[in-house]
């Protein structure tokens, strides 16, 4: 006789991959001594002061899982591949992370991990269950390794050996008792690229990511009117995130799945955006263009600064 969980686990990766993930895998809480592990890491890294202005990465329910959801037994976690084309832009245009192309990731996975929340309490009626992406506070991708999704690479995004690093990650914390996947094994061995590419030394040690240092948290968190001259000196072409560990990753060198998913289609704006455009756009202007973005995080004053960054950096060069 088949087991009543077992045929609801598989049945709720399967609602999953139909809403457009992949991969997807399921982790039971507390979780083995791995989570530990990602957790304690954390602490340290929090002691450390790496996380910058982020003060929202210190709330305590990053730390305990059961602190988001009573009685949490289980989470399904989902990736939603953005590896979109075109691979590259034109050199001369502006340059942003390839994460926010098309639509707001956070609402487009939201969206389709409430219909499979529906469905789950459809199934099981006294079950609860709460959705978390990343602007949530949950160890996510410690939770992804645990899942089997992938692994924590050395630049501390998730890596699947199928898939690369392209995607954005989404849970579903559940009160079920799941099957769990196997939890997914490190694949990066001896390799550093992306230790070696990063041109500001933000990842301080494997696994170790200083955002003080890191282009990304300057030109996407940093509320600053000033960046740091070092960080101004590295950024390149890059005005919002930066790709360039990802790039340099042997897995993402691979053959890897490409999106046709609508909602990571790379808006026209966004591969289109040179310096003389930006620096045109007033704050009505970029509100427009990023309606339905997760760049809204950066604000308008923002993107001048970062843009202006850019432009001294050419006509010193």
């Amino acid at each position: 006789m088949t087991d009543p969980q077992a045929l609801l686990s598989d049945e709720l990766k399967q609602k999953a991959i139909s809403q457009g993930f992949n991969p997807v895998g399921i982790a039971q809480i507390p979780g083995s001594n791995r989570i530990q592990m990602r957790t304690k890491s954390l602490e340290r890294w929090l002691t450390a002061g790496h996380h910058a202005d982020m003060e929202w990465m210190k709330s305590k329910k990053r730390l305990e899982i059961e602190q988001i959801l009573k009685g949490a037994q289980s989470v399904l976690v989902v990736g939603l591949n953005y590896f979109t084309l075109p691979q590259k832009k034109k050199s001369k245009n502006l340059m942003i992370g390839r994460y926010a192309w098309g639509n707001d990731y956070h609402k487009v996975i939201e969206k389709r991990l409430k219909k499979i929340g529906t469905w789950l309490t459809e199934q099981r009626p006294n079950s609860q269950w709460k959705i978390c992406v990343d602007s949530k506070p949950l160890l996510e991708k410690a939770w992804a390794e645990e899942a089997g999704l992938g692994w924590i690479g050395k630049n501390s995004n998730i890596i699947n050996a199928k898939r690369g690093s392209w995607m954005v990650l989404g849970n579903l914390i559940s009160t079920e008792k799941l099957i769990p996947d196997k939890p997914a094994t490190s694949l990066c061995g001896k390799c550093q690229k992306c230790i070696e590419s990063c041109p500001t030394n933000a990842i301080t040690e494997p696994f170790v990511i200083n955002s003080k240092k890191c282009i990304a948290y300057h030109n996407i968190e940093n509320r600053s009117k000033e960046i740091p001259l070092e960080i101004q000196k590295a950024m390149g072409n890059w005005v919002a995130g930066c790709d360039i560990c990802q790039e340099e990753c042997p897995w993402n060198q691979k053959e890897i799945p490409i999106s046709n998913d609508p909602d990571t289609k790379a808006k026209d704006w966004i591969l289109n955006l040179t310096i003389k455009e930006a620096m045109k756009k007033n704050e009505e202007d970029w509100q427009k263009a990023l309606k339905d973005s997760s760049l809204k995080r950066i604000k308008p004053w923002m993107w001048s600064r970062n843009v202006n960054y850019i432009l001294k950096n050419k006509k010193e060069t």
